[in-house]
């Protein structure tokens, strides 16, 4: 770096410049001391997580299921399909019910557009 005679003011004005547009030094030791502190935050939280899932693992692994368990647990599963499937031919017909009622309550004897009348559907 070479050294010139400059003028006090526009020495001034070009080091203006120049702390406008860069940090300081000072504020740059803040900044690398401020992320390396977040990135030994962030290793202890990752360690403890880490140790966690192992934790729920182990007690994942020392819970298994066995055959009795999980032939129930197919059961109710195939019941709730069964009720799911009886429940949706109920409803069906509940509104099959209400549309032949709309029906006769309205003076047609055939089945032809339904109407809306405001009851149950």
């Amino acid at each position: 770096m070479k050294r010139a005679l400059m003028p006090a003011p526009l020495r001034r004005a070009v080091r203006g410049w120049f702390d406008s547009r860069y940090i300081s030094l000072a504020d740059h030791r803040r900044d690398i001391k401020d992320a390396l502190w977040e990135v030994q935050t962030l290793g202890r939280e990752v360690t403890a997580l880490r140790a966690e899932v192992d934790r729920l693992r182990a007690q994942v692994a020392k819970a298994g299921v066995d055959q009795a368990r999980a032939g129930r647990w197919d059961d109710a599963r195939r019941l709730a399909q069964e009720t799911a499937v009886a429940m949706d031919g109920v409803l069906q017909n509940e509104v099959l019910l209400w549309q032949a009622v709309d029906r006769l309550s309205g003076g047609t004897s055939s089945p032809g557009p339904e109407r809306s009348s405001g009851g149950p559907a």
